[in-house]
């Protein structure tokens, strides 16, 4: 039995969801705060890096053995740029380790850090 695909609607949750996130991080939280959330979206084996490749690398097998042969120009090129994009998407695991690195890391409060922005001005 196939997997059951996600709605529309849940499509646009994650996308809010990231959304949110990005206005989150934005707002320049404490470290100690946000380095959980981006060891979470940028996990090694079930991030957002690994997951975008792996949808990407779907897209592009659908689009390969379901478009009209031969394969027109436009057919080529974009199964060839939905496989970059795929490649150059998953590389980017590897952010995974400097999260865990920075995790091992001081960071100053941000009490500090907005006396001396504030001292300096």
């Amino acid at each position: 039995m196939p997997p059951t695909p996600p709605s529309p609607h849940q499509i646009t949750e994650a996308t809010s969801t990231l959304d949110q996130l990005k206005h989150y991080l934005r707002s320049e939280p404490p470290a100690a705060d946000a380095l959980p959330l981006l060891a979470l979206l940028l996990d090694e084996n079930t991030g957002v890096p690994i997951l975008l490749g792996d949808v990407l690398r779907a897209a592009a097998r659908i689009v390969s053995r379901q478009a009209a042969v031969p394969w027109t120009d436009e057919t080529r090129d974009i199964v060839s740029t939905l496989r970059e994009a795929a490649q150059e998407i998953t590389d980017w695991h590897i952010l995974h380790w400097d999260i865990q690195r920075l995790s091992g890391l001081t960071f100053q409060s941000a009490d500090l850090a907005d006396h001396r922005s504030t001292a300096s001005s």
